[in-house]
Order: C-alpha cells, then structure tokens, then sequence
C-alpha cells in the first residue's frame, strides 16, 4: 500500500458494548487485558469456547460509553449471540452499528505522519474526532480508521486520499499469515493458540481468567502447540477438509479455502522445518506453505 491510498472494508461488523459494567464484562471473558483499551490505545482480541477453542477475533476501541468491537464480516450476529450468554446481569447494552460503521485502512506511513502533525504518539489517535489505531496484529498491515460512511468520505477528502481495491489489503495480510477472509470457518475447528493469537497479540496471559483460559495456559506452559494456522499456496482451487500430504504422510488438513486458503499444519513428527518449503498435495493438487514465519 503506498502512502496515500485508502482501502475501504464496508462488510466489517461493528458492536458497541456500553454501560456501568462494559469494562469488567469483556474483561472476563475475552483473551485480552481490556485494561489496556484507552482513548489512546486499541487491541486485538478473541472470544474462545470453555475449551479454549477459536469461536470469534475483534479489534477493541474505545467509544464515550464502552467499547466498539471491529469484528470480521457475517460474524456479528453470532458474536451478539456469543456475549449474550455471558451478560446475566450485567449493567451492559449490545448493539448492532454495523450498518452505521465502516473500516477505512490507510499505511502505516500516512498515519506516522498524522501523528506527526496532531503531535500524538500513542497507538491510536483522533482525526475529526474519528480513532485511527495502527494493527496490534502487524504494523505491515497499516492503521485502521473506524466511521460512518459519509465522515470516511470527507476524511478521504480532507487528506487526499485514493480509494483502492480491498483485495490488496486481503492479498497482503494473507502472504503475512493473517486471515481475514473466511474466518467462520475457523469455529471450534482449533484451539486459540493453534490460530496464532498469541503471536497476533491478542491473548495477555497475565490478565487473569478469561473463557477457555484454563486448556489455553496449559498449552502454553506444557509447550503443547503441535499445529498452527498458516496460509497455504497453490494455482488450484483447494477444498475445506482436503489433508494436506508430504511424503504420503499427513501433515495437515485445509481449513480455509479459496481466495486465500490456510490450513493447520503440524509442527513437529515431522517438524516443519522438512516440509516448509517442498512441495504438498492436497486432494492430488500442488500446494506448499506460503509463509511459516512467526508474525511480528
């Protein structure tokens, strides 16, 4: 992405959690230390199921009243559906703003130079009283504006920005292990870990309890993490459940399919480090791994 270009996600989710309690509710059951969202600071988190296993992954900003969740398309009703159950009686309220909102996603240089000029430092920073927060996940991947349509137009405007096309953005986060297409089909299909998240920033083991905390601290402190989610490449069409083979051995299974095809792939028996970097079946179709490095 060059300087000043724009990508515009308009299918993003976005859920605003308000009210007395909004802080210790997220706080108690997502993966991240909600203590750490200010006006100045944003973050990436999940929702796990109790056995830890991946159910929904949204970006946390602070809003006047709570919190807004930036979460991945088709997902918001079932990540409503998903924090409902743990409301009880919490002084909280759950809406639905996606048809107010969209994901404007500017470089990572056009917003140093926005810091520069309103002289903020911080992650996150106000431009027409818009928030604007570099990715936790990965600086490479820009800085992400949350607004209402109309206002993103006018902020365009204001800094002489172009509008490109998104499947750059998708292209990009994908050589960089990130998947952002096809996310639903990720539920229940792997544990937190396995989906990167802690490489991705999105789980404080210091914050205490969270939903699924309890399978996902032992993963961690038994080094348990035998598989992990990375993006797979291939000129064919990959199927969701194709085994990825090398050598006749199975060495994983495809769990995103196309445009942007990942799969779980195992790390040791053997350890990737044999494979990475030769050549894999999948349903008889020629695939490899496309990027095995840890995200920085």
């Amino acid at each position: 992405m060059e300087k000043d270009q724009i990508f515009i996600l308009e299918k993003r989710g976005v859920i605003s959690i308000s009210g007395a309690d909004s802080t210790n509710f997220l706080q108690n059951i997502v993966t991240n230390d909600v203590g750490k969202v200010t006006k100045t600071n944003s973050i990436f988190s999940a929702l796990l199921t109790p056995q830890g296993k991946y159910l929904d992954e949204f970006f946390i900003i602070k809003s006047k009243n709570g919190y807004f969740l930036d979460c991945s398309e088709n997902s918001t009703t079932e990540l409503i559906a998903n924090l409902s159950k743990y409301k009880l009686r919490s002084s909280i309220e759950i809406k639905d703003l996606s048809k107010d909102f969209v994901i404007g996603i500017i470089s990572s240089e056009k917003f140093k130079n926005l810091q520069i000029q309103n002289n903020q430092k911080e992650n996150t920073i106000y431009f027409r009283d818009t928030p604007f927060f570099l990715d936790p996940r990965n600086f490479n991947l820009g800085a992400r504006i949350l607004s209402n349509l109309d206002k993103l137009y006018l902020t365009i405007k204001k800094l002489n920005l172009k509008i490109i096309d998104n499947k750059e953005y998708y292209f990009k986060a994908y050589k960089l292990g990130i998947p952002e297409k096809g996310l639903k089909n990720l539920k229940n299909q792997l544990f937190g870990l396995e989906a990167n998240f802690e490489q991705l920033k999105a789980i404080d083991f210091k914050k205490g309890c969270f939903i699924g905390q309890e399978n996902t601290a032992r993963m961690k402190l038994k080094n348990k993490l035998r598989r992990r989610l990375l993006p797979i490449l291939s000129s064919e069409n990959l199927n969701i459940g194709d085994n990825l083979i090398f050598d006749k051995k199975k060495i994983g299974k495809i769990l995103i399919d196309k445009p942007f095809p990942f799969g779980l792939i195992k790390m040791f028996d053997p350890g990737i480090e044999v494979f990475e970097n030769k050549e894999l079946l999948a349903n008889n179709k020629k695939c490899k791994i496309l990027n095995s490095v840890k995200q920085s």
